[in-house]
């Protein structure tokens, strides 16, 4: 892919928001060596949790890949905030962690997180084919219905 990862955000009509500040004691992101590690990204929108509840009894699973595909773009705006506005720095996503607040009975994580997994890989290309963990969890932060982190290699 030549295009600008911005480019193809904008074919998208994906505008990146402000990188959110962490809501407790711990820091958005870090960079080690050539890894950029981004904190569990909530599916922000407009500044507030945009899809909550329990995936499975109060959300189903479309709305859930929009969660997942809000967590990616808040990845990315974090990104962006890490690496001084330029995401072309982006050499992989090595790994997404997925995290989904999960009715016992609800099995369809892998899906929910294919929302952002899809999104990654259509606006990086090659570079954002990633490994993911996709599971299921009791409950999120800010009654969240998904999460999920990212391990970065940055140029």
């Amino acid at each position: 892919m030549t295009e600008s990862v911005e480019s193809r955000l904008s074919a998208r009509n994906i505008t990146l928001p402000q990188a959110a500040a962490p809501a407790a004691n711990y820091v958005p992101y870090v960079i080690s060596g050539s890894l950029l590690y981004v904190s569990g990204q909530l599916p922000m929108e407009a500044g507030k949790v945009a899809v909550t509840g329990i995936v499975g009894r109060d959300v189903d699973v479309a709305s859930a890949q929009r969660a997942a595909e809000l967590c990616a773009i808040n990845i990315l705006a974090q990104a962006k905030a890490a690496l001084d506005g330029d995401l072309e720095r982006i050499a992989r996503v090595i790994k997404l962690n997925g995290f989904v607040a999960s009715d016992p009975s609800f099995t369809d994580q892998h899906l929910v997180i294919n929302g952002a997994s899809n999104l990654i890989a259509e606006l990086l290309g090659e570079s954002g084919k990633h490994a993911r963990a996709a599971v299921g969890m009791a409950s999120l932060p800010f009654n969240a219905a998904v999460e999920i982190d990212a391990i970065i290699e940055i140029a």
